[in-house]
């Protein structure tokens, strides 16, 4: 079980912590903040009325701005932020200075998105952009050299930094800020967009606090690492939090990367039984139900978010995907566009709006849509894939090569990055990169039972019968004892090339089995009369069967010992990484 820190000894302190800043973010307006603060300390027992801490403290400068703070968070409240801002202009308090800065943040990134071009042309990337960040990061600057930034004030000029693409002094910003108020969740969760990898995450310095084991149990699921993140969520649990839905979401997400769909289908419904309002990872939830194809369910839950809050980002992703669903895919694109006209930035709705696009062959739109993907987040694998899924429709190897390798560096033990790896290296003639590539994807689990039968016609390509043999005998085995039969069309394919295989080999019993299975396939069902009859010819010549080999696996089980090509071991690629 992963270690957790030891704070967590002591959660009615952890309560008081999470009451405190509860009330300093929402002073600040930092209302996904408070949201998520609410729910840990939702899950927490009650403190009695004497334990509960005293107010944030009140200094002269916090009543001198007192008037102008409380007129200017009504107009906050109600999105004036250039109102806001205009009657914060002089305050010297740090939460009024903050609103201020905020309200003036806040007030571009409107302007920004009410200018954003509804069409996915190439005119919309980089033209829009919130015109006050440089503004605000000269201002920002100045109060940080002069060391007179809170923490919330470094948190926002972290993000200022991250819009403007200074990428390394952003990160660097937003540690100190979490040094300096470890309780703002919305630091370290900018912090989980900009850690690239394992290495990375390695080398930062974070405060020693409960905050911690949150963060990194957040950043294990972003970076793939679910092993590891669910460990951290169940110490969670364990510790104190199990009725936090917002662990159970994460938990259910971790599954939903992963496709344990049971799992994570249950997670769902028992987070929906506890939050039965709840909007926020519905859209996760729907993408389950779609690759289940349960329509009804789906059809549920987007009548039921429809009564909620039609008007939700996530609400347009789950009716987006019910009508992807039934296959009315213009309709289901129109819902992720209104997804997008709501949040320009949400992830899912631009990757599923690139599928959408690939549905109707338009080819040039789902390009710009992944990209977009990629630009709100670059972990998203699936983004990666759909380009190279696109490209490889457009015929360009080399640049499918290259999305799917970043796929795969996204989730190396994916097989279907791999299997989509080794298709582009045996269309670049790179045979040996795509064995390797087959091999890696049985090895690592084949979620669609591909991999084996594309690495048995790779050596056939090489004349590599024996190896052939052992792929197609292995696939079959597997198919056989997961009852799959009717399901594979590449049964007929396997038996035919087994049955010429033995027959050279002069494994006439074998070739004879594998000859009557051909006949109950339409597709070699000729090639398995022909076999039988060459095979009744040879044996009237009076030629007896080898014995040194037999076919034991499709009545029962295969071991290494009488698999039928014992003389050849199997490709040692299982380590190798293209």
């Amino acid at each position: 079980m992963a270690a957790l820190s030891s704070q967590f000894a002591d959660l009615v302190e952890i309560k008081k912590q999470l009451t405190v800043i509860i009330a300093l973010c929402r002073e600040r307006g930092l209302m996904h903040s408070v949201k998520w603060a609410s729910e840990l300390a939702f899950a927490l027992d009650p403190l009695p009325m004497n334990e509960l801490p005293p107010p944030p403290p009140f200094t002269e400068e916090d009543a001198q701005d007192l008037d102008a703070y409380s007129l200017a968070k009504s107009f906050f409240d109600l999105k004036e932020y250039d109102r806001a801002a205009y009657f914060l202009r002089g305050c010297r308090s740090q939460k009024a200075y903050f609103l201020y800065m905020y309200s003036r943040y806040l007030s571009g990134e409107k302007k920004k998105d009410d200018e954003t071009v509804d069409s996915l042309g190439p005119l919309e990337k980089g033209q829009v952009k919130n015109e006050s960040l440089r503004e605000l990061r000269v201002e920002l600057s100045k109060k940080h050299k002069a060391r007179e930034l809170d923490g919330f004030g470094l948190y926002l000029y972290g993000v200022v930094l991250r819009k403007l693409d200074l990428l390394k002094e952003a990160i660097d910003v937003f540690v100190e800020a979490t040094h300096c108020l470890p309780l703002h969740w919305g630091a370290w969760l900018e912090l989980c967009n900009l850690v690239e990898n394992k290495e990375m995450l390695k080398s930062m310095s974070f405060p020693d606090t409960w905050m911690k084991d949150f963060f990194l149990a957040h950043i294990y699921t972003e970076m793939q690492m679910i092993e590891e993140a669910l460990q951290k969520y169940q110490s969670l649990i364990n510790v104190g939090f199990s009725k936090s839905t917002y662990i159970i979401s994460q938990i259910a997400v971790a599954y939903h990367n992963i496709r344990d769909i049971d799992k994570a289908l249950s997670m769902f419904n028992e987070l929906r039984e506890q939050d039965p309002y709840r909007i926020e990872n519905m859209d996760t939830f729907s993408n389950l139900l779609y690759v289940r194809t349960m329509k009804p369910e789906l059809s549920y839950l987007a009548h039921n978010l429809c009564d909620i809050d039609k008007y939700r980002v996530e609400t347009c992703c789950v009716i987006g995907n019910y009508y992807s669903l039934r296959s009315q895919h213009e309709k289901a694109a129109l819902y992720f566009q209104r997804a997008l006209k709501l949040n320009p930035r949400c992830l899912g709705a631009w990757t599923l709006m690139g599928h959408e696009y690939m549905e109707m062959k338009n080819t040039s739109a789902a390009i710009q849509a992944y990209r977009h993907a990629i630009e709100v987040n670059k972990r998203d694998y699936r983004a990666w894939y759909g380009l190279g899924q696109t490209y490889e429709i457009l015929k360009m190897p080399f640049y499918c090569l290259y999305y799917y390798r970043r796929a795969h560096q996204l989730r190396p033990n994916d097989s279907r990055m791999l299997v989509a790896l080794g298709e582009c290296y045996e269309k670049l003639n790179q045979l040996v990169e795509a064995t390797k590539c087959y091999w890696r994807a049985y090895s690592v689990g084949d979620v669609e039972r591909m991999a084996l039968v594309k690495l048995a016609k790779l050596h056939e390509q090489l004349n590599e019968s024996d190896q052939a043999a052992q792929c197609y005998v292995i696939y079959i085995k597997e198919i056989f004892e997961c009852g799959e039969l009717m399901e594979q069309v590449e049964l007929s394919t396997a038996f035919r090339y087994l049955g010429q295989y033995y027959f050279k080999n002069k494994q006439y019993d074998d070739a004879s089995i594998c000859a009557q299975r051909c006949c109950n396939y339409n597709d070699a069902r000729e090639e398995g009369k022909s076999l039988l009859r060459q095979i009744s010819q040879v044996r009237g010549q009076g030629e007896t069967s080898s014995s040194d080999l037999s076919l034991p696996f499709i009545f029962g089980p295969l071991s290494a010992k009488n698999t039928p090509v014992r003389r050849m071991s199997p490709l040692n690629l299982s380590s190798v990484t293209p």
